[in-house]
């Protein structure tokens, strides 16, 4: 494949490492025409061993004859840009580090939501969620901690923006997604037999160790926005309200946080599941 080296920002092709933002590499009318960047080689090897397309690479030219030449045989045959570090930070604006590798990749296309939680016992639902970093660290939690799946509201923070795919560390590539459309989720997972337990501050609900919860086959764990959590309408709709038993003076956590201790908390206790 071509190794090609960058001078400057004229370079054909490689644009969208540095040109380009999240939302215009993305195409929300055709999915599978847009673009995503892995970053990291951890990151990016996860993608590739989940089948996702690669379309080129930016690396320290350090990293083509070290460990990247590993990434690049994996990628085949497509173009590998790289420069001095001097002109990559220039490039890109990012700090480099020891092994530091971009990879654009072929967006997959969108999963029925329908599909994703078919045979899951634990979902997790965002609700306007907005920061990458959170989503990020919401699906690295998940895939650690036992949530089969994830679903995501359409106001919520696109799980392959490159901030969320390198906080979650490949996660996103291992825990299936999809988002819920226009409406809720509420009718289709309760055709599908979960509970819904909204993940809120609210007076007289049950606490997130309360045993009947980790009891309950299939289960759905709604975290809402950072600033206000879950909507009125959608705590609502729950079947229950748990919140997190906290000390005196602290009254909520990062929903990163808290969806961690939730996905931990409420992990099935069956015997088959321990």
């Amino acid at each position: 494949m071509p190794i090609i080296e960058l001078t400057d920002l004229s370079a054909p092709g490689a644009g969208l490492f540095y040109h380009l933002t999240d939302a215009q590499l993305r195409s929300r009318q055709e999915p599978e025409k847009g673009v995503f960047i892995a970053e990291g080689p951890k990151v990016v090897l996860s993608a590739l061993d989940a089948g996702y397309e690669p379309l080129s690479l930016l690396m320290r030219r350090k990293m083509v004859a070290a460990q990247g030449a590993a990434i690049i045989r994996r990628c085949g045959d497509i173009p590998v840009y790289t420069a001095e570090d001097a002109v990559l930070a220039e490039l890109t604006g990012f700090k480099l580090q020891r092994s530091w590798v971009l990879c654009a990749m072929r967006r997959p296309p969108l999963r029925k939501a329908e599909d994703v939680i078919r045979g899951a016992h634990r979902v997790a639902v965002l609700e306007g969620i907005t920061e990458p970093s959170n989503v990020g660290a919401i699906f690295r939690s998940a895939a650690a901690l036992g949530a089969d799946a994830i679903l995501l509201t359409p106001t919520c923070c696109d799980p392959l923006h490159r901030r969320a795919v390198r906080v979650c560390m490949g996660s996103v590539f291992l825990v299936p997604w999809a988002r819920t459309g226009e409406d809720n989720a509420f009718p289709l997972l309760k055709a599908a037999g979960f509970c819904t337990v909204g993940l809120a501050l609210r007076e007289n609900c049950l606490t997130l160790d309360d045993p009947r919860l980790p009891e309950t086959d299939k289960l759905a764990i709604y975290l809402g926005t950072e600033d206000t959590g879950l909507t009125d309408a959608t705590i609502a709709q729950c079947d229950d309200i748990a919140k997190i038993p906290m000390a005196a003076g602290i009254d909520s956590l990062n929903v990163a946080a808290a969806a961690a201790i939730a996905f931990w908390q409420l992990r099935r206790t069956s015997p088959a599941h321990p």
